[in-house]
């Protein structure tokens, strides 16, 4: 089958590992694993971290990249793949917090490929009303922003939230997600046409570090050291920011009274259940509110989608079809 793998590891030019041609089709490694025919997936950062070596050894090489699919189950139903392999039960009904949880393209071969083998359990149904490449785009970004919203932020009913650095894809979906919940959403960046963006999303555009009209009661936050700081001064007493990135940096500085003297939370978020994850799905089908698509390629064009990620110029999700 064709498919976009890691078959070498270099942190200084990740791109330079990445193959994309003919490997053995995938075996499931256990009686309740199916293989599933890939219609569309999108790519994360994660795939470009996996090719610095981020979470993914020399030993494991060659590993088919990518978290995200949707396609057709061995019985030929439309079906999404979530990408947390983990066991409920060891995370206190919380597969996220199974302590030996892992990703596809971690410990198994991802999803960028004509196929894909995944536990039965991770398989739900595809909407009616979203296509393949839509549905691709909402298994780690969309869910990682559900998650933040609705589970770890607890977001309230008309409430406010203010999204931090515009543009990539966990933002781009909690504007979008923000909005089809109800909120009153802010979103910040540095670039002025991201910020055009988002406000056709349904968000008031604020410069980066700016001030906002009001404070909010949840950030969502995905950038780390550059906007933290700037993140809890926007909070309201009792708000929460919610952390499930550092790309500025990993070691912010925070003033601490700030936390205390209002009460906050600093919550962190990682990805999502299959129960989150069909939660969204149904969220999406009803409201109408569908995944930006940045840009769509073929699989066999992969290495093109990639550098366009590396790039960053990206706007939503970027797509590749496959079948």
């Amino acid at each position: 089958m064709l498919a976009a793998y890691a078959a070498r590891i270099d942190a200084d030019n990740p791109l330079s590992g990445l193959e994309v041609g003919e490997i053995a089709d995938p075996k499931p490694p256990a009686d309740d694993w199916v293989v599933v025919d890939v219609r569309a997936t999108a790519l994360n950062h994660h795939d470009l971290w996996s090719l610095k070596g981020v979470g993914l050894g020399a030993d494991q090489l060659p590993m088919v990249l990518g978290c995200d699919a949707a396609g057709l189950d061995p019985d030929g139903n439309e079906v999404v793949v979530h990408a947390v392999i983990g066991d409920p039960a060891a995370g206190g009904g919380d597969e996220t917090m199974d302590p030996k949880r892992n990703l596809l393209s971690e410990r198994y071969p991802g999803t960028i490929a004509e196929q894909v083998a995944v536990p039965r359990r991770n398989l739900v149904a595809k909407p009616a009303e979203l296509s393949f490449e839509q549905a691709a785009c909402l298994p780690t970004a969309w869910l990682t922003a559900y998650r933040m919203l609705v589970t770890r932020g607890q977001l309230p009913d008309g409430g406010s939230v203010l999204v931090q650095g515009a543009g990539g894809g966990v933002a781009t979906a909690a504007i979008a997600l923000a909005k089809a919940l109800g909120a009153t959403v802010y979103a910040t960046s540095r670039d002025k046409a991201k910020l055009e963006r988002a406000e056709e999303l349904g968000a008031t555009a604020v410069e980066s570090g700016g001030r906002l009209p009001q404070r909010v009661d949840v950030v969502i936050e995905t950038v780390g050291k550059a906007t933290l700081s700037h993140s809890i001064k926007s909070l309201k007493p009792g708000g929460r920011c919610v952390i499930a990135g550092s790309t500025s940096g990993h070691l912010p500085e925070v003033d601490l009274r700030q936390v205390f003297f209002k009460q906050l939370s600093l919550v962190g978020s990682t990805m999502g259940t299959r129960d989150e994850l069909e939660a969204l799905l149904r969220l999406v089908a009803d409201t109408g509110v569908r995944p930006v698509v940045d840009s769509t390629f073929a699989l066999a064009d992969a290495r093109a989608a990639f550098e366009r990620l590396e790039h960053g110029d990206v706007f939503g999700k970027i797509v590749l079809t496959a079948g």
